[in-house]
C-alpha cells in the first residue's frame, strides 16, 4: 500500500516544482543557468545542429567546427541533463552513441534558428556599423 500510495501521490519536490515560478532577472534563478547552456556558443551551436537531426558525436563535433572534444561532450551532458538532448547508447562493439533533441529540446532549437538567422541577416549591417564605431573611436 505504501509503494501504491507513493505512485499517486505527489512528492513534497513536485509540489515545489509546480509552484516555482522562474525569474531570470532573480540572481538564485534556476533559469539563469538553463539559459547559458541553451545561448552559450556550443550549447546553441550543438543544438540548432541537432535540429537537422540525430547526429553520431565525431559527426556533430564536424558539423560545430572548432569545438573540442572536452567541451562538445560536456556540452551534450549539460543540455541533456537539463532535458533537451537525447542520448542514446548502443550495446555495440564499439559502442554506437547518438545523440538527438528531445520535445523541449526541439522547441529550444526552433527558437535558436529564428535567432541565428536574423544574426546571419544582420552580419553586412553589423560590419558596417563596427567599421563607423572604430573609425569613430580612432579619430
Amino acid at each position: 500500500m505504501t509503494s501504491r500510495a507513493s505512485e499517486t501521490m505527489p512528492s513534497v519536490t513536485d509540489v515545489e516544482h509546480d509552484q516555482l515560478v522562474a525569474d531570470v532577472f532573480a540572481r538564485a534563478c534556476a533559469s539563469r543557468g538553463v539559459l547559458e547552456h541553451v545561448t552559450g556558443r556550443w550549447g546553441s551551436l550543438a543544438l540548432a545542429a541537432l535540429a537537422e537531426g540525430p547526429f553520431r558525436f565525431n559527426a556533430l563535433r564536424r558539423k560545430v567546427d572548432g569545438v573540442s572534444e572536452k567541451m562538445l561532450a560536456q556540452t551534450l551532458q549539460t543540455l541533456e541533463r537539463d532535458g533537451f538532448v537525447r542520448r542514446e547508447a548502443e550495446p555495440t562493439i564499439p559502442p554506437k552513441v547518438e545523440y538527438s533533441l528531445t520535445p523541449a529540446g526541439r522547441d529550444v532549437a526552433e527558437r535558436l534558428l529564428g535567432l541565428i538567422e536574423f544574426v546571419e541577416s544582420q552580419v553586412p549591417q553589423v560590419m558596417a556599423a563596427r567599421a563607423r564605431y572604430d573609425a569613430a573611436k580612432s579619430a
